[in-house]
């Protein structure tokens, strides 16, 4: 199975990638894990997956999967058939983008599912996940 797709496809990822955050009423707070990673800004997916890729694609991929309640368990369009996953790397860390495609399940193209949304992590080459893209729900 193919697991690289291009994430230019989707125009990319917008947004800020570091610095620190601001909250509500201008009070600054010290950047958490996942605002100190410098997040790529247009990921370039790897045409050849090593040992470490894959084992970033399969934290990322798990992490996705624990999140999504567990009714939908053997549902195929929150399953890994139903998912496409996207691998990059920089600075000696991966990025993995996890994109819903319940397409690949019978569904209809352009279907939107409740969690219908891409999902960007860091992952280190020895598949520990680092952190979240801190602006994905």
């Amino acid at each position: 199975m193919l697991l690289v797709v291009s994430l230019l496809q989707d125009g990319g990822v917008a947004g800020s990638r570091t610095g620190i955050a601001i909250e509500d009423g201008g009070t600054v707070r010290p950047p958490g894990i996942a605002e100190r990673i410098q997040w790529p800004d247009d990921l370039q997916p790897l045409a050849t997956l090593d040992g470490p890729a894959v084992l970033a694609a399969h934290a990322a991929l798990k992490r996705v999967l624990s999140r999504y309640p567990k009714e939908y368990a053997k549902s195929c369009a929150f399953s890994a058939k139903g998912m496409e996953v996207v691998v990059g790397e920089e600075r000696g860390m991966y990025f993995v983008r996890i994109n819903p495609r319940p397409d690949k399940c019978g569904w209809e193209a352009g279907t939107v599912l409740g969690f219908d949304v891409f999902e960007l992590y860091a992952v280190s080459p020895e598949g520990k996940v680092l952190a979240r893209y801190p602006s994905m729900p």
